[in-house]
């Protein structure tokens, strides 16, 4: 059965013959091979351009930003497969990248949305802090949480955020995004009557959507980023293992509540 259109087989990626492999319209072995760094072909992939020196060096600061951040939950997800299926890497890997939602690590693809959103709310050359008061009285008002701010560990001030932050105006990509993402970290805490300061998965979409990266690819920064991450825990999974510690911790540390055994109740009595 057929699903969709079936006008559109094409693919501007990548093709190969016989003789090469062409990538964007580049030679792999002739062009790109010992000629880029993967943070430049990474760029290339998914955009279809070559970045400048600024883009190039925005990106890299990204993914080292948000690449390891201790035993977070995708890594102990990533950790505890491993340890159960030690063959098993590619298993040991999805399972960590399969966690990274809304909330942790893949949060930077909701608050590039939610930037985006403030600059088109805006428009060119509006006022932009006027949108973000609005946009924050309305999230309060509707007891929705502000994507890109507050951390529960760098309650203040998330100081990978700051650093990024700084690099975009360094490398002269701080646009409106950024500005955006400012003023929220501005007037986020005294509207919302808390510290609400700037997170990472806020600083990393405003500099990436300036430095010309497209949104709906956003997601694949904080991706890419913890892969590397990921498989530095898996190998040390491999020397060191703490997969089965992790569970086991967890069995001491959650306690049963549902109903008792028959034998229990009965012993109850």
């Amino acid at each position: 059965m057929r699903i969709g259109k079936q006008s559109q087989a094409f693919t501007a990626i990548a093709t190969s013959d016989a003789e090469g492999v062409t990538v964007r319209g580049h030679d792999l072995c002739a062009d790109l091979i010992g000629k880029t760094t993967f943070t430049e072909y990474f760029w290339l992939l998914v955009t279809g351009e070559t970045p400048d020196k600024a883009q190039s060096a925005m990106t890299d600061a990204c993914l080292v930003a948000i690449a390891e951040h201790g035993l977070v939950p995708s890594v102990q997800a990533a950790r505890m497969t491993l340890a159960a299926a030690p063959e098993a890497w590619q298993g040991a890997m999805a399972a960590g990248l399969l966690g990274m939602g809304s909330v942790v690590a893949g949060s930077s693809e909701v608050a590039g949305t939610y930037l985006a959103e403030l600059v088109a709310r805006a428009g060119d050359g509006g006022d932009l802090e006027a949108a973000v008061i609005a946009s924050l009285h309305e999230h309060k008002a509707a007891r929705r949480k502000v994507p890109g701010l507050g951390h529960p560990q760098h309650s203040a001030g998330d100081p990978r955020a700051d650093r990024l932050l700084a690099i975009a105006q360094e490398l002269g990509l701080a646009g409106r995004h950024v500005e955006a993402l400012r003023l929220l970290g501005k007037h986020a805490g005294p509207i919302m009557e808390r510290p609400l300061p700037v997170n990472v998965s806020g600083a990393i979409p405003a500099c990436m959507l300036d430095a010309g990266w497209p949104q709906g690819a956003m997601k694949a920064i904080p991706l890419i980023a913890r892969a590397g991450g990921l498989s530095a825990h898996l190998f040390e999974e491999t020397r060191r293992s703490i997969g089965f510690i992790m569970s086991h911790k967890a069995d001491t540390a959650i306690a049963y509540d549902g109903p008792a055994s028959p034998e229990d109740a009965a012993a109850g009595e």
